[in-house]
């Protein structure tokens, strides 16, 4: 899976660069039309590039969370999946209120939003366990302090 995110990231990195010169190209032009195209394809340029970097933080802080989880004894269960190899809805229904009530019992655990996030993950759900996940590395990181 890293293999797949470090190609994404170096194409979106090349295709910021192009976009990039093509966006320098357009402000040489010295026209009004031309320098504000370029100026927007370059705002655009930076925000994709603080998008991107900012989902390679989340998975690097991710990954760093599940393996302590690991290393404490925690593995996920695997869950039935259909043909299609997507969690079965009640299985992921389940699991989803099980980490729920863990959440409800000890709000300011990380651990319990961990876990959390990866029920929103099998139920579909990536928006939700997104935030759900940056909540959990806040609360691992304000407990390291």
């Amino acid at each position: 899976m890293k293999h797949w995110a470090l190609l994404v990231v170096a194409a979106v990195g090349v295709v910021g660069v192009y976009l990039s010169v093509r966006a320098v190209e357009l402000m040489s032009t010295g026209t009004v039309t031309g320098v504000l195209f370029g100026v927007g394809v370059l705002l655009l340029v930076v925000l994709g590039g603080v998008l991107v970097l900012g989902e390679v933080r989340l998975a690097a802080a991710s990954q760093r969370l599940g393996e302590r989880l690991f290393a404490e004894g925690f593995v996920e269960e695997d869950l039935p999946t259909l043909p299609s190899g997507r969690v079965q809805r009640d299985a992921a229904d389940a699991l989803f209120e099980q980490r729920r009530t863990e959440v409800e019992t000890a709000p300011d655990d990380w651990r319990s939003w961990f876990k959390l996030a990866t029920a929103y993950d099998a139920a579909r759900d990536p928006s939700r366990g997104r935030r759900a996940m940056r909540k959990a590395i806040a609360l691992e990181r304000a407990s390291r302090s």
